[in-house]
């Protein structure tokens, strides 16, 4: 049993040791604070049933639309150097695909506290809304800020609008099967990374980019339909939310846990947005299958975000979370020595397993994190927001020092101390909080 059912068993006891008890055991009662904001949590949700089921479906296709959309900017990225971007340097290009990462992410401080309020219906129409119509923009787009408006602004914002809901949804109904549930739904991001790219690779060389666009375009108006059709949320909207969660702010544990997910996403996308250049420029590979390996990594993180987020309904996501982490910076550090195309797609597989289960354990582990499940949609958008500015400085950041005298060794170093670094912040996060947990059970024993 993990240390999080433990914590989660305690809050329960003490929400039923709060609901009829004397005014002795009132006045100790005061000395935990926590404890009548525990006993008004909604009922526990019903962890199955085809209801349930269904939400896992729509968060899946949202994550395909979402995270899977910007985990195909690496194939965007190789294209646009050679091509109607080629004045531009990699850095200048990858911009493009951060700020889309960046929005997608840190709207989520607006966006979490929208969906606490009820506003599922409205994100959804309007990331949809917002996703068509950048990639439409961005199809007939030439000029860098032309892209750099439609394909980040654009569908950045879009994809902001889906993340939360994807994220959130999916938690309101599953509680013991809340892992398996995540991971399946964050499967969607992987297999966006997988299917888009190759779209996009087979038809751009026969109908052109615009229309190559546009065909994945209409694909997403297509798969977010159904997800319209078949989503909702579980808990009432509350009536009055605050875009920040105050009480947050003075929860260590929390805080410390959003600011290793912000040096851990520093780092943790460079190899997506550059490794089909990195492989045609020192590898001699050809487009063609410099193009795959960008499949070949979100292929193996469909696997990384299922079986590790089952396993974390045993042992606890933060258990998985941390050491998958960790082996994830190593493995940045391992493609240094990289020197034939077998071995680079040795390492696709393998970060693409390890890192995968990271974007899928993001919301359980959080969930840790948050004593209230009614403002989880704030919580994350907080956490997001942080996480969000890793994404926007780190691909930039490593396309300058691929500019420099240390190419890509030091782009590549770069990504395994940012994610090492950001993997030993997490633990200390999770020590905290199992800290405060345990303090607080021996002050209920007192």
């Amino acid at each position: 049993m993990s240390a999080e059912d433990d914590s989660l068993k305690l809050e329960d006891r003490v929400s039923e040791s709060s609901t009829s008890k004397g005014p002795k055991d009132e006045e100790k009662s005061t000395q935990v604070p926590e404890v009548a904001e525990v006993s008004t949590l909604p009922p526990p949700p019903p962890n199955g049933g085809l209801t349930a089921w269904l939400q896992v479906i729509g968060c899946h296709i949202l994550f395909f639309n979402s995270w899977g959309i910007v985990n195909t900017f690496g194939a965007y990225q190789a294209f646009y150097q050679t091509h109607q971007l080629a004045s531009s340097s990699p850095s200048a290009i990858s911009w493009i695909g951060t700020i889309q990462g960046f929005l997608m992410i840190v709207i989520g401080v607006f966006t979490g506290p929208l969906y606490d309020m009820g506003y599922l219906r409205t994100l959804m129409y309007t990331g949809t809304f917002l996703i068509v119509f950048g990639l439409m923009m961005a199809s007939i787009s030439t000029d860098y800020y032309q892209v750099f408006l439609s394909m980040g602004v654009c569908v950045g914002l879009g994809s902001g609008c889906l993340f939360i809901p994807s994220a959130a949804i999916v938690s309101q109904w599953f509680s013991t099967k809340r892992g398996a549930a995540v991971g399946l739904a964050a499967t969607g991001g992987s297999l966006g990374g997988v299917i888009y790219p190759i779209i996009f690779r087979r038809l751009v060389g026969s109908i052109g980019y615009g229309w190559a666009t546009r065909i994945i375009a209409f694909l997403a108006l297509a798969t977010l339909s159904i997800s319209l059709t078949i989503s909702k949320a579980r808990i009432l909207p509350a009536k009055k939310r605050s875009l920040i969660d105050y009480a947050a702010l003075k929860d260590v544990p929390f805080m410390v846990f959003t600011v290793s997910l912000f040096v851990v996403f520093v780092g943790f996308y460079i190899p997506f947005f550059y490794m089909p250049w990195y492989a045609e420029q020192t590898l001699d590979t050809s487009q063609d299958l410099a193009f795959y390996l960008l499949s070949a990594m979100n292929g193996a993180s469909v696997v990384g975000r299922v079986g590790p987020n089952i396993l974390s309904d045993k042992v606890g996501p933060l258990n998985i979370m941390i050491p998958f982490t960790f082996i994830s910076g190593i493995l940045a550090f391992a493609w240094i020595r990289t020197r034939t195309f077998a071995s680079v797609v040795v390492f696709c597989i393998l970060y693409g397993f390890f890192s995968g289960a990271i974007v899928a354990l993001l919301p359980t582990s959080l969930i840790v994190f948050c004593p209230d499940i009614r403002v989880l949609g704030a919580r994350m958008g907080m956490c997001f927001s942080f996480l969000g500015l890793g994404v926007l400085i780190g691909s930039p950041i490593a396309g300058v020092l691929l500019d420099s005298q240390v190419g890509f060794h030091g782009l590549k170093a770069f990504c395994g101390i940012m994610v090492i670094v950001g993997s030993m912040a997490t633990g200390l996060a999770y020590y905290l909080h199992l800290a405060g947990a345990a303090k607080r059970a021996s002050r209920i024993a007192a």
